[in-house]
C-alpha cells in the first residue's frame, strides 16, 4: 500500500523519535557519540514530522491512512488535519531542542546510565505524544496515551534516590491512570454509539443527547488531569520540579497540551454542542488561571513556580476553547474563529515561552547549584545571555506586546468582548465577557510574579557563595534558548501570518464553511499586527535613545552601589526576598493558599539574624486528596482484616460471582 507523502513523513518521524534513544544504549562505551547520534535521530524525526505538519497546514486538506493491526477494534489509522498539525509542531520541535540542550545539561559521559535512560524515555515520550495527536482510532490513541504516561513516569523518576522524585513520580503515575480510566470509559461509550473505534465513525454525532453529555464529562476529567486543570492539577508541580529541566520543559510545554488536544478533538466529534459545555470550560479555565498564578506567586522553588504558571496558561487555553464552544452552540462563526485560534495559538505560544523559561531555570540551577530564589541574586552579571533570554520568556508569558503571548491573548480579548455586543446570530451569555477583565487580572498577577522572579534571581547581589560563583551556560544550552526567543518575537511581530491556517483548522473542527471564517481571521490578524507594530516601535525608540545616550556620553561613567537607605555598604541581607516581595499579594489569597509563615524578628541593638519566610503547599493535594485517600485506605485495611480474613467469606464471594455470571448469561448477556 502506497502511503501519501505527508503520512510517509509522519510514520518516519514516529520511527525515528521512538528509536532515537537506542543509539545511547548501543554506544554506551562511547557516550559522547551515542548521545550525539540520539540527538541527531530525534532532530531528524522532528524535521520529518514538522515538514508533514507544515505541508498539511499549507495545503489546508486533511491527509490520512490506515494500516491493519491484529488488535480487536484497533487499526493503525492516522490522520493529519489542521488541529493535529498545529499540535504536532510543538510536540516534535520542543523535544528536539531539549535533546540539544541535554548535550550540555545532562551529558552521558558524566552521568552514564542515568543519561542513557533519559534519552531512551525521551524519544519514547516524544513518539507517544506525536502518535496521540495523529491517531484516528480509539485503541491506537489509548495505547499511545499509555506509552506517553509510562515514559513520563520514568523521566520524573530520573533522580530516583531523592524523595522528592519518588513522591512526584508516584503522584504522577496514580493521577495518570485515574484519568486513563475515565478515557477508557469515554471511548467505550463513543464506540458503542458509533459502532466502531475509528474517529471517522464517531464524527457528526448529535451534541444534545445524554450520551454526549456523559462523554464530555468523562473527557473533561480524563483529559483535564493530563492538562492540569484545577483541581486536577495536583500532580503537576511535584513532577515538573523533580524532573530534569529539559524534561520539565517537555512536560510543561507539550505533554500537558495532549490533554487540551484530546478535549478539543472529542468536542469536535459532536454537532451543535450545548452552550453548557462552553460555560463549564469558561468557569474551570478562569479558576485555573487565577489560582494557578496565585500559587505561583507564593513559590520559592523556581521550577515549582513555573509549573504553577502552566496551570494558569492551561486555564487561559480552556477559557478560549470554552468561547469557541459557545460560538458553535450559537452558530457564530466569528466567535468560533477567535476562540479556537486563541486556544490553539496559545498552545503553540506556551510551548515556546515555557520551554524557554524552563531551559533558563535549568541553566540557573546548573550554574548556582540551587533552584531556591532566596539563594540566588546577581546572576545577570555572571550570566548576561541567560538573563536576557529568560527576560524575553518572562515578558512573553505575561502577554506583553510585541511578543507571542500577547498575540493569542489578544484573540481571547476579542472573543470575550464580542459576547458583549451580541453581534452573532443568537444572543450570547453576557457573563462570558468577564473573561476579558479576568485575563487582564491574571496578566497583572503574572507580571508581578515575574518581577519577583527576575528581580530576586538576576538582579541585586548574590545571596549565596554558589550564586556568586555562577558562570554563563554552555553554548549547547543557550542555542535552544535563543531559537525559542526568536520564535517568541517572530510570532509576536507577525501574528497575521498564522491566522489563515488557524481559520482552516477551525473550519475542520467546527464543521462551519471556511469562507465564513476568512473575514474574522483577517480582521483579528490586522488588529493584532497594529498593536504589535506600535509596541515594537516604542521598544525600538527606547533602545535607540539608550544607545544614543551611551554614544554621547564622554568617557566611562562612575559606578556606585544602588542607594540603600543611607547605608554606605549595602549587603544582600538588605534586599527583598521572594517571600517579602510577594507577601501582600499572597495574603490576598490566604483563604485558598493557606500559607504557613516562619518569622524570627530581629532582636538586640545589632541583630545578626532575622527570618521572614512563607511556604505554601498545594491545597488540593494536601488538604483534600491525601486525607481522602488516607481515609479510604484505612477503611479498606479494616474491611480486609475483618472480612477477607475468613475463608468462609472468601468462598461466599466466589459463589456469588459464579451465580451472577450464570444469571447474566441466562438473560442474554454476551461473553
Amino acid at each position: 500500500m502506497a502511503l501519501p507523502p505527508l503520512i510517509f513523513l509522519l510514520f518516519l518521524a514516529l520511527a525515528l523519535t521512538a528509536s532515537s534513544g537506542v543509539w545511547a544504549v548501543v554506544l554506551r562505551r562511547r557516550p559522547a557519540l551515542g548521545q550525539a547520534l540520539s540527538c541527531s535521530a530525534l532532530c531528524a524525526g522532528a524535521l520529518a514530522g514538522g515538514s508533514a505538519a507544515v505541508g498539511a497546514l499549507l495545503s489546508g486538506l486533511p491527509s490520512g491512512a490506515a494500516l491493519p493491526w491484529a488488535t480487536p477494534g484497533g487499526s493503525l489509522a492516522v490522520r493529519l488535519d489542521g488541529l493535529s498539525a498545529f499540535f504536532l509542531l510543538p510536540v516534535l520541535v520542543l523535544p528536539a531542542l531539549g535533546s540539544v540542550y541535554g548535550l550540555a545539561y545532562f551529558p552521558q559521559r558524566r552521568l552514564g546510565g542515568r543519561a542513557v535512560r533519559v534519552q531512551l524515555l525521551y524519544g519514547l515520550i516524544t513518539a507517544g505524544m506525536a502518535a496521540v495527536v495523529v491517531a484516528a482510532n480509539g485503541i491506537l490513541f489509548l495505547v499511545a496515551w499509555e506509552v506517553m504516561a509510562l515514559a513520563g513516569f520514568g523521566l520524573v523518576l530520573t533522580e530516583h534516590e531523592q524523595r522528592e522524585a519518588q513522591r512526584g513520580a508516584f503522584v504522577y503515575l496514580a493521577s495518570a491512570h485515574a484519568g486513563n480510566l475515565a478515557l477508557f470509559a469515554m471511548f467505550a461509550l463513543l464506540a458503542g454509539v458509533a459502532g466502531s473505534w475509528d474517529f471517522a465513525a464517531m464524527a457528526h454525532m448529535p451534541g444534545g443527547s445524554g450520551t454526549a453529555s456523559a462523554v464530555f464529562a468523562l473527557a473533561l476529567v480524563g483529559f483535564g488531569v493530563k492538562a492540569g486543570l484545577l483541581p486536577l492539577h495536583f500532580w503537576l508541580p511535584g513532577a515538573h520540579a523533580a524532573a530534569p529541566s529539559h524534561v520539565s520543559a517537555l512536560m510543561s510545554g507539550v505533554l500537558i497540551k495532549t490533554g487540551v488536544y484530546g478535549l478539543m478533538r472529542v468536542t469536535g466529534f459532536f454537532e451543535g454542542p450545548p452552550a453548557a459545555w462552553g460555560t463549564l470550560l469558561l468557569v474551570v479555565g478562569g479558576a485555573s488561571a487565577v489560582l494557578g498564578v496565585a500559587f505561583a506567586l507564593s513559590q520559592h522553588d523556581l521550577k515549582r513556580l513555573l509549573a504553577y504558571h502552566s496551570v494558569e496558561n492551561v486555564g487561559i487555553i480552556a477559557m478560549a476553547a470554552g468561547l469557541a464552544l459557545l460560538g458553535r452552540a450559537r452558530a457564530d462563526a466569528a466567535l468560533v474563529l477567535l476562540g479556537f485560534a486563541a486556544a490553539v495559538l496559545h498552545v503553540v505560544n506556551h510551548a515556546t515561552f515555557k520551554g524557554l523559561l524552563f531551559f533558563g531555570a535549568g541553566a540557573v540551577a546548573e550554574a548556582s547549584g540551587t533552584r531556591e530564589l532566596d539563594r540566588l541574586g546577581g546572576l545577570a552579571r555572571a550570566m548576561p545571555s541567560t538573563a536576557v533570554l529568560f527576560l524575553v520568556g518572562a515578558l512573553a508569558i505575561c502577554g506583553l506586546p510585541p511578543l507571542n503571548g500577547f498575540a493569542s491573548e489578544w484573540l481571547l480579548y476579542l472573543a470575550s468582548l464580542r459576547t458583549v455586543f451580541d453581534v452573532g446570530p443568537a444572543p450570547h451569555p453576557h457573563f462570558a465577557a468577564l473573561a476579558a477583565p479576568l485575563l487582564a487580572f491574571v496578566g497583572g498577577l503574572a507580571a508581578a510574579c515575574f518581577v519577583k522572579v527576575f528581580g530576586v534571581a538576576f538582579l541585586g547581589h548574590p545571596r549565596s557563595p554558589e550564586a556568586a560563583a555562577a558562570q554563563e551556560a554552555p553554548r549547547a544550552m543557550r542555542i535552544p534558548m535563543l531559537l525559542l526567543a526568536a520564535v517568541c518575537a517572530a510570532i509576536g511581530l507577525f501574528p497575521a501570518s498564522l491566522l489563515p491556517p488557524l481559520a482552516g483548522a477551525a473550519a475542520q473542527w467546527s464543521g462551519l464553511p471556511a469562507q465564513a471564517l476568512v473575514g474574522p481571521a483577517e480582521a483579528a490578524g490586522a488588529s493584532a499586527v497594529r498593536v504589535s507594530a506600535v509596541a515594537a516601535a516604542l521598544c525600538a525608540l527606547a533602545f535607540g535613545i539608550t544607545f544614543l545616550r551611551q554614544r554621547l556620553l564622554s568617557g566611562p561613567q562612575p559606578r556606585a552601589e544602588v542607594w540603600g537607605c543611607g547605608f554606605g555598604r549595602p549587603t544582600a541581607r538588605m534586599q527583598y526576598t521572594g517571600s517579602s516581595l510577594a507577601a501582600g499579594l499572597v495574603a490576598s489569597f490566604r483563604s485558598v493558599l493557606c500559607p504557613r509563615a516562619r518569622v524570627r524578628p530581629p532582636s538586640g541593638i545589632f541583630p545578626s539574624r532575622a527570618l521572614s519566610r512563607t511556604s505554601v503547599r498545594d491545597t488540593a493535594l494536601e488538604r483534600a486528596i491525601v486525607p481522602a485517600l488516607s481515609w479510604v485506605a484505612a477503611l479498606a485495611r479494616r474491611a480486609r482484616g475483618r472480612l477477607l480474613g475468613a475463608v468462609q467469606f472468601q468462598a461466599l464471594l466466589l459463589v456469588c460471582g459464579l451465580v451472577a455470571l450464570l444469571v447474566w448469561l441466562a438473560v442474554g448477556g454476551g461473553p
